[in-house]
């Protein structure tokens, strides 16, 4: 059925629908932490036997975080500029003595002895973990159908998919379970099912967000960003977990990002980049909401200027070389020795060979072979090579392109949420819903996901806002601007 609304439970309906507002009212003493996680509880109550966002709720832990945080309200200590907001944490990040699955059955018992870096500050900004999100196994799909612990159903229509990998993410913002969640997005993991979920979401430029503590599927694409239903939410989050980690070798040297400070600033003078020559196969429903957002940003004072990316439309043939490579390295650590399953054998190569069997879904073995045989001597520099050298030219074109654009539009998705199973059959069907979302990680740049009105079935309809490397700022302007425009035209956020 169709959820053309979201109504809150009785219990909600004292509790602002923000993170922003949620932890104003907390610092401020208007509100109790325990209040609103219990609000928060009761939706999920409510509505998780049909959506499944979570593998595990973390109620106990979440109770004894929020009593902390009254605690401080009471003594006169500020909890941070996340107090009391509930979070819901995509399970292939780390979290201290509770269970971190990936969705994998692989994974089973296993309990971490340390918390994601990211983990660590949205605690230190006192946001509230009230759980821990399905998601496609090992972050490997588009609709969260691969788990080991079953489907995600989108909140907006419960026979169709909320998107992947970070649909469990996506699905309990957009259920309100909770007002902002974490996922990854290694090739449009956080921003694809955002879309289809009608939520906002952002991957930042590739170090600006520590990855110490997420489970790797392929490291040199792999970013950790935030879900929210606005973009000042996203903008607060991400402010909060951005900064130099040097536990991550590969994390910017920089402090956090600044962002809230731009979002009132409007698009005057900002050049927004159409790509001509981008690859095809959006349902029209979703190319006449692009459309519209080009109006609207025109409209606002931006100016429209033709870009050309032609190696974009091998971004798709050269992700699926490039990532199933660094899994098949970053997967062999599952061995059945060390943590997690273990299928006893007569003999050590016996015991690997059954565990990893047993251990792995059907689509994470179809990616460790095609890396595997990517990688393999005689075909590395026809497949692998290639793929990198792509890569580069794709990272050119960008280059190209930021000279006449400060930011780019596109699909983020080239159909609307779709019904669960539909694809599950054809995986080059469902490799191809990421067809807009894959470019950007190839790149490292960032790119972001918001809500821009509905298409067939009255389904949400995303545009996605690329930017060039550190473009946090520029983007987020226009994303509250294309915000704003559906506000003004009565369409919410």
């Amino acid at each position: 059925m169709f959820h053309q609304s979201l109504d809150w439970t009785v219990e909600m309906t004292t509790i602002p629908s923000t993170a922003a507002a949620i932890a104003d009212a907390v610092r401020s003493g208007v509100l109790k932490a325990t209040d609103v996680l219990e609000a928060h509880l009761a939706r999920i109550a409510e509505r998780e036997g049909e959506i499944h966002a979570f593998n595990l709720v973390t109620t106990d832990e979440a109770r004894a975080a929020a009593a902390r945080i009254d605690a401080d309200v009471a003594a006169g200590r500020d909890p941070g500029v996340l107090a009391g907001v509930p979070i819901a944490i995509k399970d292939n990040m780390c979290t201290r003595g509770i269970a971190t699955t990936c969705s994998s059955k692989i994974l089973e018992g296993w309990r971490p002895p340390y918390d994601a870096t990211v983990v660590q500050r949205l605690a230190a900004a006192g946001a509230v973990t009230i759980g821990k999100t399905n998601l496609d196994e090992f972050a490997m799909g588009s609709s969260t159908e691969n788990s080991a612990f079953g489907v995600t159903y989108n909140p907006r229509d419960i026979t169709r998919v909320s998107g992947g990998s970070s649909g469990g993410s996506a699905a309990a913002v957009a259920a309100g379970f909770s007002p902002i969640s974490i996922g990854s997005d290694t090739g449009g993991s956080i921003r694809q099912p955002a879309a289809l979920c009608g939520v906002v979401g952002v991957k930042p430029t590739y170090g600006t967000v520590s990855r110490y503590g997420l489970v790797a599927f392929a490291s040199s694409l792999d970013q950790v960003g935030p879900f929210s239903t606005d973009v000042r939410d996203s903008a607060l989050v991400l402010e909060a977990i951005s900064g130099h980690d040097p536990m991550d070798s590969t994390s910017i040297p920089q402090g956090p990002l600044s962002l809230q400070g731009v979002l009132s600033q409007g698009v005057e003078g900002l050049r927004v980049g159409r790509i001509t020559d981008m690859p095809g196969g959006a349902d029209p429903d979703v190319t006449e909401r692009l459309e519209a957002a080009f109006d609207a940003l025109q409209a606002a004072g931006a100016i429209m200027v033709d870009v050309q990316m032609p190696s974009m439309k091998y971004g798709l043939t050269a992700y699926y070389l490039i990532a199933p490579a660094e899994a098949s390295s970053n997967l062999a650590r599952y061995d059945g020795v060390r943590y997690g399953m273990r299928v006893n054998a007569p003999d050590t190569n016996a015991m690997y060979s059954a565990t990893r069997s047993a251990g792995f879904g059907d689509e994470v073995k179809r990616r460790i072979m095609l890396g595997t045989y990517a990688l393999s001597a005689g075909y590395y520099d026809a497949y692998y090579g290639k793929a990198l050298k792509v890569r580069r030219l794709i990272s050119e074109d960008f280059d190209r392109a930021y000279t006449k654009a400060d930011v780019l539009l596109t699909p983020t998705s080239p159909i609307v949420a779709f019904p669960v199973g539909a694809k599950s059959d054809d995986p080059l069907a469902m490799y191809l819903c990421d067809v807009y979302t894959i470019p950007t990680n190839l790149a490292g740049h960032p790119a972001m996901s918001v809500p821009f009105g509905t298409g067939a079935f009255g389904l949400p309809v995303g545009v996605q806002i690329m930017a060039p490397t550190l473009g946090e700022q520029t983007m987020f302007r226009v994303a509250a601007s294309l915000e704003r425009s559906m506000i003004a035209s009565g369409g919410g956020r």
